[in-house]
């Protein structure tokens, strides 16, 4: 009877082993316990794929020789683990030599994604960001023209100078927005099929033809993002300002908070939290503004006005000359009108929209354009924040949810008790304990 029993209990290893075997043939259970989940997808690639419902192709016209094929086909993998229905196909494009040529298909090949009829071709080399840049600009249905004012010393959007925009807006034509310069002495009123205007700080007076095409464009309901900055209330912008109903209240906004993170200069405007909207949901980086001019709403308008950057309690507007050798030295003169923080530097405004072909209008007035110059873009989340201000103004709101890109562990964080306590380890505690144990060899040789 035992000997029976125990080839039951043999039978039944056996037949469950088979069925493990027979599971793992056609399912899959997979694991990453790397730091940050590195060896999947980074959450905005998978955000990326939620908004695209329905079967993607991708196609590698590559070369059967080479590694590219396997190269790819591991990246891809995580794709496909995330989206099921994502599926990769190669094509030896010396096979097909025309379509090669058609589609310009040389050297090492090329990928290209197609989803409902649209198709985009993924920039080299091929890794997460590209592949996650080509999925963005389906998932946008098409390429955005976003038009940039010239003509009166704006900011210039594929420019090279400290105070242009052209690092900014590199990164984001990737993800299928196109800049294109827009000087209304040469053109009359806003281009069609343009979706968005751009007017980034400018220097001198705008003309009056300007600031009425401007207006007619608001008023038409064309989406409009406004980089101002202090003292900028004077160029003739009132009309564009009146349309909007909002005002450029006077001085410079100083803020003593950045002291805590070692920014001396209370011109820089830090900001770490902010009021709640769609463009800052889940939003917690740090951004930083130079030279803000502080906002204010006007009542009694059609446009639903919502504050998204707001300066800490220990701010104000600054009136005269700020020192530049001892810029902390300035100190708050309520007898002089200015007024105390927390207070309004950026506005997101919607309304119904007053053109039929669009079922909402939306405008951005910020009281700073620094923040998204080549000079500042790199610091903390300005080119985050930017990145979702133009997705919000365009109406992909779907896109503006995604999470901020970069590594987890990009920076070590240590008290300073625990700063202490490596300083202490490294510095005396481990060179004492080999020092004593130099020492304990030597006199155990000694008594030898």
């Amino acid at each position: 009877m035992r000997r029976l029993d125990r080839w039951f209990v043999l039978l039944g290893l056996i037949v469950a082993t088979g069925c493990l075997g027979f599971l793992s043939a056609r399912h899959s259970w997979t694991w990453d316990w790397t730091r940050g989940a590195r060896a999947s997808l980074a959450p905005e690639s998978v955000a990326v794929l939620g908004k695209l419902p329905g079967r993607v192709e991708v196609v590698g016209y590559l070369s059967p020789a080479g590694p590219l094929r396997e190269q790819i086909a591991a990246v891809m993998e995580r794709y496909t683990r995330a989206k099921p229905d994502l599926v990769l196909s190669f094509v030896d494009p010396d096979l097909d030599p025309a379509a090669s040529r058609q589609l310009g298909i040389a050297g090492d090949g090329a990928l290209l994604i197609r989803y409902h009829g649209r198709e985009e071709r993924v920039e080299s080399p091929i890794n997460e960001r590209n592949l996650s840049n080509a999925l963005e600009r389906l998932a946008r249905g098409g390429q955005r023209i976003v038009a940039f004012v010239t003509g009166d010393g704006e900011r210039q959007a594929d420019g090279r100078a400290n105070a242009d925009l052209g690092t900014f807006m590199r990164q984001v034509e990737r993800r299928g927005i196109r800049a294109v310069p827009l000087n209304f002495s040469q053109t009359r009123g806003v281009p069609e099929h343009t979706d968005l205007v751009v007017l980034a700080s400018p220097v001198a007076a705008v003309p009056a033809q300007s600031v009425t095409a401007l207006v007619d464009y608001v008023r038409d309901g064309g989406n409009l993002l406004w980089l101002t900055e202090p003292a900028n209330d004077d160029l003739g912008t009132g009309a564009l300002a009146d349309v909007l109903g909002v005002r450029v209240l006077p001085g410079v906004l100083v803020d003593g908070q950045g002291s805590t993170l070692n920014v001396n200069d209370p011109r820089l405007v830090v900001v770490g939290d902010y009021p709640f909207h769609a463009i800052t949901r889940a939003f917690r980086e740090t951004t930083l503004f130079p030279q803000v001019a502080a906002l204010a709403q006007v009542s009694d308008h059609d446009w639903a006005v919502v504050p998204f950057l707001r300066s800490g309690e220990r701010s104000w507007t600054a009136f005269g000359g700020i020192d530049n050798d001892k810029p902390s030295t300035v100190a708050f003169h309520p007898e002089a009108g200015e007024l105390k923080g927390p207070l309004d530097f950026a506005f997101a405004l919607n309304r119904l929209s007053p053109s039929p072909a669009k079922s909402e209008q939306r405008a951005v007035v910020i009281g700073d354009g620094d923040f998204l110059s080549n000079t500042y873009v790199g610091n903390g989340g300005n080119r985050a924040l930017g990145e979702r201000i133009l997705d919000w103004l365009l109406g992909d709101d779907v896109l503006v949810d995604l999470p901020a890109r970069g590594a987890p562990d990009r920076v070590i964080s240590l008290s300073q008790d625990g700063l202490n306590a490596v300083t202490f380890g490294f510095l005396v505690f481990l060179p004492l304990v080999l020092l004593a144990l130099g020492v304990g060899i030597a006199w155990r040789r000694r008594r030898r």
